[in-house]
């Protein structure tokens, strides 16, 4: 990592603009490619989202459901696995009633265990949510595929391989995963 820090020094931890939208796309994104969750995320948003008067442009023509219409909206037309609809109204319901939340203040391990007992969230998922949804700097989604090949150097290691050596990054593992990430699609810079 120090010749990637040193490069990039400046490099934060992106956060969304709206925690349940990260958690949301978090689901949408497991097991698929970025084009296929965020086609995903378009068609729940055209589905479900509310329409605005007047469309900024073709693709920005409505805003994102909330947690309170999304926790009992028919997503059957998303064509997503039973599993990861039950996801989303799990997480929409959850913070619907205030039982979840996005508390970066909360230490990591409270956070990710409080995700992680909504039915099909494992740890990448709660992880990615506190790095992205409350920008928790030790947030490290070990089981990333791209982080586990940037670590490696090009050979994937296996997620307890990496996650033993993101152990002398904490508590900043989450800038680690962004060094990371960058150096994957800025392969020029990594050099």
């Amino acid at each position: 990592l120090a010749p990637l820090l040193q490069r990039h020094a400046g490099l934060r931890i992106p956060g969304g603009w709206d925690g349940f939208e990260v958690a949301v796309r978090a689901v949408l994104g497991q097991q698929v490619s970025v084009r296929a969750a965020s086609t995903l995320a378009a068609r729940l948003v055209t589905q479900h989202g509310v329409r605005l008067p007047h469309a900024v442009a073709d693709d920005l023509h409505s805003v994102f459901p909330s947690p309170q219409q999304l926790a009992t909206a028919d997503l059957t037309k998303l064509s997503l696995p039973a599993t990861r609809r039950a996801s989303l109204h799990a997480i929409a319901a959850a913070l619907a009633r205030g039982t979840l939340d996005f508390d970066a203040a909360a230490p990591l391990d409270h956070h990710v265990d409080r995700w992680m007992r909504l039915p099909g969230i494992g740890p990448w998922t709660a992880h990615d949510i506190a790095l992205r949804g409350s920008r928790h700097p030790d947030a490290f989604p070990a089981g990333d595929l791209v982080l586990r090949k940037q670590a490696g150097n090009g050979t994937a290691l296996n997620e307890r391989q990496l996650a033993a050596r993101a152990e002398h990054w904490r508590p900043w593992r989450a800038y680690a995963a962004i060094q990371l990430w960058h150096a994957a699609v800025n392969p020029e810079d990594s050099a």
